[in-house]
């Protein structure tokens, strides 16, 4: 994640976005350049988006990958999460790229320079999206799957996973940590960033 720009406002930030050749997220006011991802990264999130489309095949459910921005209407957030689902009618905004704005599951990949950002800030603004069911926050050093599932009551239940299975009631399937993390052994582990 690059550093914020100076404080802009919403049309600021859509003229910035339309403008540039790389992705920009706006969270509170501020810009920041999306930084590019390890190969760690890159394949747990390929493997998430190849299953999670297998799984929904047959079902009117779309599977989005990190190309895709997320408008966050309560708080005025547009975002790139690695992987978005939404298997009702989708909603986009009239912006340049579109923002899709009713996703029912939501997954970060943590990566270390990014981890404290999307387990913080990012996740805070997906729990204020009415239609978000589930978030997954998904380690890439680790076989590790932290799922946030909204209840009825509206409050949300932690399920913290190393190793089984992953139940998806927002999409109604399962995925085994053996699919997410196909191959992922294969590659160096991703460096902190921040220290030595």
């Amino acid at each position: 994640m690059g550093e914020p720009a100076d404080h802009v406002d919403e049309q600021g930030y859509l003229r910035l976005s339309a403008a540039s050749e790389i992705k920009l997220e706006y969270v509170g006011g501020q810009v920041m350049a999306m930084a590019g991802a390890s190969p760690r990264h890159n394949l747990v999130a390929m493997n998430l988006g190849v299953a999670l489309g297998r799984m929904l095949a047959a079902r009117p459910c779309l599977v989005f990958g990190s190309d895709q921005r997320l408008r966050v209407d309560p708080t005025g957030a547009y975002v790139y999460p690695d992987v978005v689902v939404v298997c009702e009618a989708p909603r986009f905004t009239a912006d340049t790229p579109a923002s899709l704005t009713n996703p029912g599951l939501v997954i970060e990949v943590l990566s270390p320079s990014t981890e404290e950002h999307d387990r913080g800030v990012k996740l805070a603004h997906y729990r204020r999206l009415a239609s978000v069911r589930e978030v997954a926050l998904v380690s890439v050093n680790e076989r590790r799957v932290e799922l946030y599932r909204r209840l009825d009551s509206g409050q949300w239940l932690i399920t913290d996973l190393v190793e089984g299975d992953v139940d998806l009631d927002s999409v109604g399937g399962r995925l085994s940590l053996a699919e997410i993390y196909a191959k992922v052994e294969t590659l160096p582990l991703d460096p902190r960033l921040s220290g030595p």
